[in-house]
């Protein structure tokens, strides 16, 4: 076979890969034997991205098989005819590939000629993973997560750093992630586990508060497009009370569940958790292939007792189980591991699921050869450091 995927040393020279713009349905078609993609890397994400151009790429060997796919988000820096080039949790390719001068050429010669000044990309392999005790023991005052011995060290995304260190690529962002995709996440196994080993998996305290919920009355069920309005009004509660601000609007989140599930019945979901009437958490939770995603969460100021959020969580959990998921993504967390860290409280929550927090391989950019798209580079990071 060839392409992205480890072939013998003399097909190199007799093939060369290309990238090529691809249509909806070759890309689709690409993607459903990539299960694990990640839904940033659907075609419906361009859309839900409207302020980016977006264009479907693959890399092809003569023969025209498909080895390898992006989608590209380009966004116009003002004044110029010159974009900025980001293919976010992508491409979706064999990483595993030490060659990888085979296809990062392709690539970067097409997004010169499409007018690319910079790009960034988000390689898909793990870096390293630290199971919930392990986490857990390592907290103390001024503590990071990367100040503890990881549980595991996944080997193909540590080599992968250091191919693109040496080609002059450049992680994004610091320990928090600045403005690049989270890079430590926290995520659930669920393969091979059944409904009982994820209940043990949960600490003490979660079972206590799922089953406190469930008591109380508290009922969680799956919203429609008119909730969204609800789910917006405790998303800025939630905002107010925890000191972060996601900076999106209620016609980002209803273009995102339009679209979204205009491309899939059923990928993008509004979970609510209702006591006595009034709902009191809403959370949204995104399926693709084997992979699914808790994405957002908002819950009121009043009635936390009843603990609708642990419910909610645990519904979602059971619900990607039933899907055939391998993990459930519960996406960012801090790096920190102080205890006195405000920001830590989110990283404690999450722990008590038994999941592990994840450091991804995060997101890399490199500048375009020449002095005028150095600049422009250098402009760009300005720009976003505004923000």
């Amino acid at each position: 076979m060839c392409a992205l995927l480890v072939t013998p040393a003399r097909q190199d020279q007799d093939h060369e890969i290309r990238v090529r713009r691809l249509s909806v349905p070759e890309y689709q078609s690409f993607l459903s034997r990539t299960p694990a993609a990640s839904f940033l890397q659907h075609p419906s994400w361009g859309r839900v991205k409207d302020l980016w151009r977006s264009e479907m790429i693959g890399w092809h060997c003569p023969g025209g098989e498909i080895e390898g796919a992006g989608l590209v988000l380009y966004r116009q820096f003002p004044g110029t005819r010159k974009y900025f080039a980001y293919l976010p949790e992508g491409p979706v390719a064999d990483w595993s590939d030490p060659r990888i001068d085979r296809w990062l050429d392709p690539l970067m010669r097409h997004l010169r000629a499409a007018g690319a000044f910079a790009v960034r990309i988000g390689p898909g392999p793990a870096y390293r993973r630290w199971d919930a005790a392990t986490a857990k023991a390592g907290t103390g005052t001024g503590r990071q997560i990367s100040d503890v011995l990881a549980t595991e060290v996944d080997p193909v995304g540590a080599a992968l750093a250091d191919r693109l260190r040496t080609r002059g690529w450049k992680r994004c962002g610091g320990e928090d992630d600045g403005d690049a995709q989270p890079r430590h996440v926290f995520r659930v196994p669920l393969a091979g586990r059944s409904l009982d080993d994820l209940w043990s998996g949960l600490n003490q305290e979660w079972r206590r508060n799922v089953r406190k919920a469930g008591k109380a009355g508290v009922e969680t069920v799956l919203g429609t497009a008119a909730d969204l309005p609800e789910f917006y009004r405790l998303l800025r509660i939630t905002e107010e009370r925890d000191g972060f601000r996601l900076g999106r609007s209620l016609a980002y989140y209803e273009q995102q569940y339009r679209v979204l599930n205009e491309e899939q019945p059923g990928r993008m979901r509004l979970y609510l958790a209702v006591h006595r009437g009034e709902i009191l958490a809403a959370h949204t939770m995104i399926s693709t292939g084997s992979r699914v995603w808790y994405q957002t969460g908002a819950s009121a100021d009043h009635r936390r007792e009843v603990r609708p959020s642990n419910a909610l969580q645990w519904r979602m959990m059971r619900d990607a189980h039933a899907l055939g998921a391998d993990e459930y993504d519960m996406r960012g967390v801090p790096s920190t591991l102080d205890p006195d860290e405000r920001s830590f409280g989110l990283l404690r929550w999450k722990l008590g699921t038994g999941g592990q927090v994840v450091e991804t391989l995060g997101e890399w950019e490199i500048p375009m050869d020449g002095v005028a798209n150095a600049a422009l580079y250098k402009a760009f990071q300005a720009y976003l450091a505004r923000r």
